[in-house]
């Protein structure tokens, strides 16, 4: 009962107590330790003598202030690591080091050489053995204490550690002192490993997985190789879906590195593991080209596409970045997330970040903006995207689609941009909804345009055309995501659907280099790898998080799927490619399209009809224009605006 007030007590003290009180029985530990090293080497019971006293006195003087500048009086004794222990050793080394040197520099005689060793080795086994002591003397105390208050808060899951390596180690240290997790045991694929310990955990192999769930009543597994390629950890994750368990990672070492995150904050299976997609390594003079030491913009700065692209670049060292944003919140999150970025870099390296609140529609301030910072590189990834939403709301996509990247491709022009990188969409081709039409409205606008100039090329239009990212606004992993964690259902819409994945990274890096290959005019196509059923992504979430499908076959399943259908304009499948003219490029994922375009002069009648039925919301005729347009789309549903009292109701 003392022993637990005490240590409570102690637990409860203010830090600059606690501090007084540890460096004060290092005080004593530095004397003691040195008592113990002359009396070790004489073989008495020694009391100084003489001048001997001054060694007494200097040596918590020279101690002290290395252990404070070391930080041996930061650290939470309770929670104190191995780490902690080497700043110990390296601590006590020099100390005793300096104190060897007061030693033999001084005048007092006869002072062994075996003294200054044995210093060394004392109070490090003092200072260091006293802190191991009290760490499980606090610990077990504090653990007693908050389970008395709420016994559920230390009832830890068992989780088995996927990878036996330096990150598995440190994963298992760092669940050590956590209060969610206890490690039970490692799994991993080196033979050479199988049946050896670390951190008192036996390591077994893949096979001993099964045995090892049911032992323990294992429901997570938690993976701990952070520098495994994709392909490996997709693999892995097929054979762990066997399994009902609920799958978890590590953030990756980049991540690990900046500082961005800890070891042990896990993480969901990133699902762009489940692609097995690795990522080809970017081509350095490709995405400098447009970049460095250059006035960029980017519109739509806020968005997933946007944002994305605003890291890339800021890396690359422009001169200076815009971000041309209409969502105010957006725009301040990606200002303030670039500028905390710069913060943590060299001075040297300070490219200004100029955030501008404006909308693409906007003909007036987005000229005023490329000709008041003379920009030289603009991408332009502003567009309403989602699909139903756009149906419902046709004008507006067709104002911002359409108009703004015409406005947006007139400024270029008038300010002498040199490059304008259009971001296209897989909905493009063959669009069956309009937002794909407006999208390929506005690849033929800067067709057009190059054309046009083709004889004074000022501005390099191009054109980026890819299919969906991982994690953008309205993707459907986050989607199913909330709904497994809300319990069900996970809705899709429809059997054998399909869809084209990319990361959000790698899509960006690729727009940056497919821009540096521009020639005026350009589609250019990214590899997207093999389609994936939505169907099978869904199944596959919800069995990496531990769950089970409730079907006609399994009753008692925890999460149900629904299918509610296609959605209006939407696609069983999506293409990237009009027709079948494509040439390669020096980049493996990067491909050109050779496809139909109009003059200028056959566009901007089409523009002028297509605005003034915009302007009198004649949302039949809009639909007549896009069609004339866009030759190969063919829409799926009837005209439809939610602000309309037309009775708007078109074949299909």
């Amino acid at each position: 009962m003392i022993q637990k007030k005490l240590a409570t007590w102690f637990i409860n003290l203010q830090r600059k107590y606690k501090a007084v009180i540890l460096i004060s029985i290092d005080i004593f530990f530095v004397l003691f330790a040195l008592w113990c090293s002359f009396s070790l080497r004489w073989g008495v019971f020694y009391v100084p003598k003489g001048d001997e006293w001054y060694l007494f006195a200097a040596a918590p003087f020279i101690a002290i202030p290395i252990f404070i500048r070391l930080g041996l009086y930061r650290a939470i004794i309770r929670y104190i690591e191995v780490k902690a222990l080497c700043t110990i050793v390296q601590a006590s080394a020099l100390y005793a080091l300096l104190f060897a040197f007061v030693i033999y520099e001084s005048a007092i005689k006869v002072i062994p050489r075996t003294v200054s060793p044995l210093n060394w080795i004392f109070i490090m086994l003092l200072v260091g053995g006293s802190r191991l002591i009290a760490r499980g003397w606090l610990r077990g105390t504090y653990l007693r204490v908050i389970s008395e208050n709420n016994i559920s808060l230390f009832v830890k899951k068992n989780v088995i550690i996927y990878g036996a390596g330096s990150a598995g180690s440190q994963l298992a240290t760092a669940l050590e002192q956590g209060h969610d997790f206890k490690a039970v045991a490692f799994i991993d694929d080196n033979k050479t490993l199988h049946n050896r310990r670390i951190n008192n955990l036996t390591i077994y192999p893949l096979s001993a997985l099964s045995g090892l769930i049911e032992r323990h009543s294992v429901a997570n597994i938690l993976l701990a190789m952070p520098s495994a390629k994709r392909s490996r950890i997709s693999e892995l994750i097929r054979i762990l879906e066997t399994y009902k368990v609920h799958v978890m990672s590590m953030p990756g070492l980049s991540d690990i590195a900046e500082g961005r995150v800890s070891v042990d904050a896990l993480q969901e299976v990133d699902i762009a593991d489940l692609l097995g997609r690795d990522p080809v390594a970017p081509n350095k003079a490709l995405l400098e080209a447009n970049i460095n030491q250059k006035v960029v913009m980017i519109t739509g700065a806020g968005g997933s596409i946007g944002s994305e692209l605003c890291r890339q670049i800021i890396k690359l060292k422009p001169r200076s970045l815009i971000l041309y944003e209409i969502n105010e919140f957006g725009l301040y999150e990606i200002e303030k997330e670039l500028k905390q970025w710069l913060a943590k870099k060299p001075s040297a390296y300070k490219p200004e970040i100029i955030p501008i609140l404006g909308s693409i529609t906007n003909a007036k301030r987005i000229e005023k903006t490329c000709k008041a910072f003379k920009v030289q590189t603009i991408y332009h990834a502003a567009a309403y995207k989602h699909v139903p939403l756009v149906e419902q709301n046709p004008g507006e996509a067709i104002y911002n689609n359409i108009f703004g990247t015409l406005y947006a491709a007139q400024a270029a022009i008038k300010a002498e941009v040199e490059l304008f990188v259009l971001i296209s969409t897989d909905k493009a081709v063959r669009p069956t909804n309009t937002m794909g039409a407006t999208k390929r409205f506005a690849e033929l606008i800067l067709q057009a345009l190059s054309l046009k100039n083709a004889g004074q090329p000022n501005t390099c239009f191009t054109m980026v055309r890819f299919g969906n990212v991982l994690g953008s606004s309205g993707s459907v992993v986050p989607l199913f995501r909330e709904q497994i964690a809300r319990g069900g259902p996970v809705t899709v819409t429809d059997p054998a659907i399909i869809r084209y994945f990319m990361t959000i990274p790698e899509a960006a890096q690729l727009v940056i280099q497919a821009g540096a290959l521009s020639q005026g005019g350009d589609v250019f196509v990214l590899d997207m790898g093999e389609p994936i059923r939505i169907l099978d992504l869904a199944k596959r979430m919800i069995h990496l998080s531990g769950l089970e499908i409730k079907n006609e076959q399994a009753p008692d399943g925890e999460i149900e799927i629904k299918f509610t259908g296609l959605r209006p304009g939407e696609k069983l499948y999506e293409e990237l490619l009009i027709g079948d003219n494509v040439t390669e490029t020096i980049h493996p994922r990067i491909m050109r399209a050779s496809e139909h375009s109009l003059t200028w002069e056959e566009l901007e009648q089409l523009l002028t009809a297509l605005e003034i039925a915009n302007n009198k919301d004649d949302f039949v005729q809009i639909r007549e224009v896009l069609k004339h347009a866009v030759l190969e789309f063919t829409p799926q549903c009837c005209v439809k605006d939610l602000l309309s009292e037309q009775k708007l109701s078109l074949p299909i």
